[in-house]
């Protein structure tokens, strides 16, 4: 990648994270810090870019992301980081190199249906998407306190493209920002309907895989995108 296409990246990237942060905000999510987004540098693929921790989210702009460099130091950008988020994202990014973005938040459904320390089941067209694609952390700290705790969640996570936090909340991972929201609201959804639905029937193993590849092939993206022009705007600020 040339030097100028990995500019653009960056730029792109910390624009689809700015949004991201606002999105959450526009949903209700993280108004009392409870929550990280993260996206990798394109260069620097042990760093991160993250909303320093005085921005509340519904303020979030491009220009205002921090680079989170291995070591948990603010190596590009101004303002301090959340430093749970550090002890999280780093061991999942690098964990997996294949992904680009990772979205925790405490949410109304998702931390309640998380402390059922339960897994997801197909009994949602939502819930496909995590068909044999997501792990429970069941750990009872809750309050991750090093570089440790986040290395147990990122074992937990696996190849899978979500974990339930154990009596925590929701986390979901993917290759791109849009990619990692729009799974996580997809999660949120499926949990509410668990706990909606306290006597719901689970479709067979073979219809949720083939609801599953199939929504996987169309893409948890497209979610984003039509989220962020619903409830933060087609202009984005």
């Amino acid at each position: 990648m040339t030097k100028r296409a990995t500019h653009e990246v960056r730029i792109a990237r910390q624009l689809e994270l700015a949004l991201a942060y606002r999105l959450f905000a526009s949903l209700r999510w993280g108004d009392l810090g409870d929550g990280h987004i993260s996206a990798r540098d394109p260069e620097r693929s042990d760093c991160f870019w993250l909303l320093p921790a005085h921005i509340a989210f519904h303020k979030a702009r491009a220009e205002d992301m921090v680079l989170v460099g291995p070591d948990g130091t603010v190596v590009s950008g101004d303002g301090d980081i959340n430093q749970t988020a550090y002890f999280i994202h780093h061991p999942i990014h690098s964990a997996r190199p294949d992904t680009v973005s990772a979205a925790h938040v405490h949410t109304a459904w998702g931390t309640p249906f998380a402390a059922e320390a339960r897994p997801i089941q197909p009994i949602t067209q939502e819930s496909c998407f995590f068909f044999e694609n997501h792990a429970l952390f069941d750990d009872e700290e809750v309050q991750i306190q090093n570089i440790d705790g986040g290395r147990r969640i990122a074992l937990s996570l696996g190849e899978n493209s979500a974990v339930i936090l154990r009596n925590h909340g929701l986390l979901t991972v993917g290759g791109s920002v849009a990619e990692t929201i729009g799974l996580f609201v997809l999660l949120e959804r499926a949990a509410e309907a668990h706990m909606k639905a306290r006597d719901a029937k689970p479709i067979s193993t073979q219809a949720a895989r083939y609801a599953r590849d199939d929504l996987m092939r169309i893409g948890a993206a497209v979610s984003f995108h039509s989220l962020i022009d619903r409830h933060v705007g087609p202009s984005g600020f």
